[in-house]
Formats: C-alpha cells, sequence, structure tokens
C-alpha cells in the first residue's frame, strides 16, 4: 500500500531532519537495510559444516574420549551447528534483502516490509490522528 502524498512529505521532513542532527546514524540505519549479506559468509558457513561432520567422524574413529565423553565429536558437533546457523542466517537475510532491492528505486522510495500487528495498530492509530487534524 503506497503512502499518500502528505504522508510522504512528512516521511521526507523526517528523514532531512535525522540527517540534519546526526547523519552519522542516520548514513549507518540507512546502509544497514541495504546491506546484503556476502556470499563468502555463505560459503565460510558450508565450509564450517563440512569441517564439524568430518570432526564429528573423526571423533568417533578415534579412541580419545577423556571422561568416557568423545570431545572431537562434541567440538564437531558444535562446529557443524554454528556452521549452519551461519549459513542459514545468510541465505534468509540474502532472501530478504533480494526483495528490498528489487522494490526500491531510489532513496526517497518505500520498500514493503511485513508488518506485525503492532506496527498495523500503529499505522492505523497515525492515520486517524491525520483525519481528525484536517
Amino acid at each position: 500500500m503506497p503512502l499518500s502524498e502528505h504522508e510522504q512529505r512528512l516521511l521526507d521532513q523526517i528523514e532531512r531532519a535525522l540527517y540534519a542532527e546526526d547523519p552519522k546514524f542516520a548514513s549507518t540505519v540507512r546502509g544497514a537495510r541495504l546491506r546484503r549479506p556476502s556470499r563468502r559468509r555463505r560459503l565460510q558457513g558450508i565450509a564450517l559444516f563440512v569441517l564439524g561432520v568430518a570432526l564429528l567422524v573423526l571423533g568417533v574413529v578415534l579412541p580419545l574420549k577423556p571422561g568416557g565423553i568423545p570431545v572431537v565429536s562434541l567440538l564437531g558437533f558444535l562446529v557443524m551447528f554454528f556452521g549452519a546457523l551461519l549459513t542459514l542466517t545468510a541465505i534468509r537475510h540474502g532472501d530478504q534483502g533480494d526483495e528490498g532491492a528489487d522494490e526500491s528505486a531510489g532513496p526517497g522510495s518505500v520498500t514493503k516490509i511485513r508488518r506485525s500487528s503492532f506496527s498495523q495498530r500503529m499505522e492505523e492509530r497515525f492515520r486517524k490522528r491525520l483525519d481528525d487534524d484536517q
């Protein structure tokens, strides 16, 4: 749902005020939205996962079990889990970044974002206030 002209003007005014007040923060926030996870991060996650699987298997093969705990296998599992987590978060953020990159046409454009019920309620309250003022 696109913003009305009045809402767009208000948003632009807020954005200009933010840049005037704290340009470093504003550029950091703006850059965080447009940044896409790198391919290298996904590859690092996959490599960690493979290394974790290798350590897991190696821990089963090696007779090294101090206190009856397969330390190498446990370490392998943790490395594998961290690698899978890294890969999945990179893929998830990459999908969201692709959607935003396709919809954004410039610095003043508004991208579609999944809104929670809280933000929907706040938007509804804002619209009611605008209607009451006019």
